[in-house]
């Protein structure tokens, strides 16, 4: 698995030290959306993706959704 950007989304608000915690795993971007909170970053391996995974379920945060997410490049363009 070549290294892929993905979108995690918890349910609820992040403490600091959940923050933390989760930051701990690799340069993640933690964006609050109330009701939710929303986790981007870029996932290495299988191994990597899973780990991310259980770490939310052992902060006791419950993952509502995860897709991958398109990487934005400078050759992007509005298509509108």
């Amino acid at each position: 698995m070549p290294p892929t950007r993905y979108e995690f989304r918890v349910s609820g608000h992040m403490s600091e030290s959940t923050r933390h915690a989760v930051g701990q795993l690799g340069p993640l971007e933690v964006v609050p959306a109330p009701p939710e909170t929303i986790i981007y970053g870029v996932v290495t391996d299988d191994a990597h993706l899973q780990g991310i995974i259980g770490l939310l379920g052992n902060l006791g945060l419950r993952l509502v959704a995860l897709q991958r997410v398109p990487e934005f490049s400078s050759g992007d363009t509005d298509p509108g």
